[in-house]
């Protein structure tokens, strides 16, 4: 057993309070690899913005526990080193059983999301009660979910997504004991988050996604008041660098993401956790691709991967300070 303190991190309970109080949500940013997890901390420290790191079980694997634990730990010495300690949270994206989320709690992470949201309610309810009697037991922090997103990340394949009931959400906290809920308010996974015939197209024919369901989330808020609620599939898919994959060789059609001013305003509610990946996978793929286009006898993997890692820590510090307005709160 090693306990997430070991690692020098902490779970989301302290975070939460704060973010509520504040008006603003914790970025919860996905990483795979190191790169990755130097952009995530270095902006994180720049910008005084707390930090929930998190990996999907597909994640957790292609890193290798072994290797995570380490990389965390290390990510959390990187920050003191650069002069601005910041709490950290590690974080198990989409666990789908118990035994991975027990496994997680085990070797050092601090906070686990167990996602029943695909069983019948009352299923749900008894594995994620099940997990959070087990996390509770070493002060591990639980997300669970109510609803059902579509779109595609790692194994989380949906197509068509179903909202959050509120009529479902006080029992569902009440029965399980979960810290946060993650809800489904019209967010979705990946980057073509929305078929064509959800959208509809603007003055210059630019997609336009569908409106979050604000109606549900200030529902739920008045059903739960003063609980921290999560949103999932909150990627922006910024247009400049869907453009730029495409301009050196990509074929993204159709990438349409969630409009940045409709997740401040979340930020600004009991949302105080807001996931981000596929604008990560978007912002290195287009410096990777672009890259080597411009530098075609480059041969060495720190020429673009280093581009990679300046561009999203740009990507991150925009998030804290524009869009999640966690900057400074440290």
């Amino acid at each position: 057993m090693i306990h997430y303190k070991e690692l020098g991190l902490v779970n989301t309970r302290q975070m939460f309070r704060q973010a509520l109080a504040g008006k603003y949500a914790i970025p919860a940013f996905n990483f795979n690899h190191t790169e990755q997890l130097q952009a995530i901390t270095h902006a994180c420290v720049e910008t005084r913005s707390p930090l929930i790191l998190q990996v999907t079980g597909d994640a957790r694997e292609y890193i290798t526990p072994a290797f995570l634990r380490r990389v965390v730990q290390a990510a959390v010495e990187y920050a003191d080193a650069l002069g601005t300690p910041i709490p950290v949270c590690l974080h198990l994206d989409h666990g789908d059983t118990f035994e991975l989320c027990a496994e997680c709690v085990e070797t050092g992470f601090s906070s686990v999301m167990i996602d029943g949201s695909g069983h019948p309610y009352a299923e749900n309810v008894a594995l994620t009660r099940r997990v959070v009697e087990f996390a509770h037991r070493h002060d591990v922090t639980v997300e669970g979910e109510l609803g059902v997103l579509a779109g595609v990340e790692d194994k989380v394949s949906v197509a068509r997504g179903v909202y959050t009931s509120p009529d479902e959400v006080a029992d569902f906290v009440a029965a399980t004991g979960v810290d946060s809920l993650a809800i489904a308010i019209g967010t979705s996974h990946g980057a073509n988050k929305f078929r064509p015939d959800q959208c509809t197209r603007d003055l210059h024919g630019v997609l336009q996604p569908p409106p979050l369901r604000f109606d549900i989330l200030e529902e739920i808020e008045r059903r739960l008041p003063g609980f921290p609620i999560v949103l999932h599939g909150a990627s922006s898919v910024p247009a400049d660098k869907v453009a730029t994959i495409n301009r050196y060789g990509g074929s993204l059609e159709g990438a349409v993401g969630i409009p940045e001013d409709q997740l401040r305003r979340a930020a600004s509610s009991a949302v105080c956790k807001v996931n981000v990946e596929s604008d990560a996978r978007l912002t290195m793929t287009a410096a990777v691709r672009e890259t080597l286009a411009l530098l075609p006898a480059g041969f060495d993997p720190r020429l673009y991967l280093g581009a990679a890692r300046d561009a999203l820590v740009e990507l991150y510090k925009h998030k804290t300070e524009r869009v999640l307005g966690s900057a400074g709160r440290v």
